[in-house]
């Protein structure tokens, strides 16, 4: 499948300094937002925060859409959301930063909806694992649909560190939240398809067997032009060969036949 991306910036001194500066970007967003995770988790001891997490099949634990993914249960949940938010988010961030802003609420919504839709009756769903699952999906997704190298190299990236999460998308271990996992999983997925154009394709480094083949093409096409004459268009005709009967090779007068003998 072919997908006519925007035209690539050049790959120039100035965009490279802008490329450092998305992935610094990134990185400092990624690492703002698991410092909120971390005040959250410091101040939930000061007020009720059950009404906040998502609430299967419940009206109330709508809510918990919103505010369920600020919460966490132990110091553990938090440290292996933070590393994750952290990683992925830099480099979602950084490669598609257009698709990412985008996707992050769709996201934030999908792992939520994934809880209440699935989850059993009464239990109380809350962490930011489904953001690092539907992080991870983009990553890997829209390196299946764009293909160029970037993507692909980040969609890599992506599965080396955290392709397990293929597997914590189905039920494994009691008390992990699989249905949202699931949720963000899925929208970070159906983000991958429709953001996927959002992001101008990286500029294309090549190396340098590359350039050498295109200086040969050209010095060839050079000298072809130069030394071959152009192919005439029409050559005029200057002899044609009379068509005969089949199966005669030489024409004869006819023969006057004359009966009888002279007397």
């Amino acid at each position: 499948m072919h997908l006519e991306m925007p035209e690539a910036p050049p790959d120039t001194p100035a965009q490279r300094k802008a490329d450092r500066a998305r992935l610094l970007r990134a990185l400092n967003l990624s690492l703002a937002f698991v410092l909120l995770l971390a005040a959250m988790f410091a101040a939930q001891t000061a007020f009720d925060w059950e009404p906040l997490t998502v609430v299967p099949q419940s009206v109330s634990g709508l809510l918990g859409l919103l505010t369920a993914p600020l919460l966490h249960g132990s110091l553990e949940h938090l440290g292996a959301n933070a590393v994750s938010l952290l990683l992925l988010g830099t480099l979602a961030g950084s490669v598609y930063p257009r698709a990412t802003l985008r996707a992050i609420p769709l996201i934030w919504l999908g792992s939520g909806l994934g809880a209440w839709l699935l989850g059993a009756a009464g239990s109380h769903h809350l962490g930011a694992s489904g953001l690092t699952h539907g992080l991870m999906f983009l990553v890997f997704f829209l390196g299946l649909l764009r293909r160029d190298r970037p993507a692909i190299a980040a969609a890599m990236i992506a599965f080396l560190l955290y392709g397990g999460m293929l597997l914590t998308i189905l039920p494994r271990e009691p008390g992990v939240s699989w249905q949202s996992h699931l949720g963000g999983a899925l929208a970070g997925a159906v983000s991958a398809f429709l953001f996927r154009q959002r992001d101008p394709q990286a500029p294309r480094h090549k190396y340098s067997w590359e350039i050498e083949e295109e200086l040969a093409e050209e010095a060839a096409r050079t000298d072809r032009d130069q030394f071959e004459p152009e192919r005439p268009q029409e050559v005029p005709v200057l002899w044609q060969r009379q068509e005969e009967p089949r199966g005669v090779v030489l024409r004869f007068p006819p023969r006057d036949d004359r009966s009888g003998a002279d007397t």
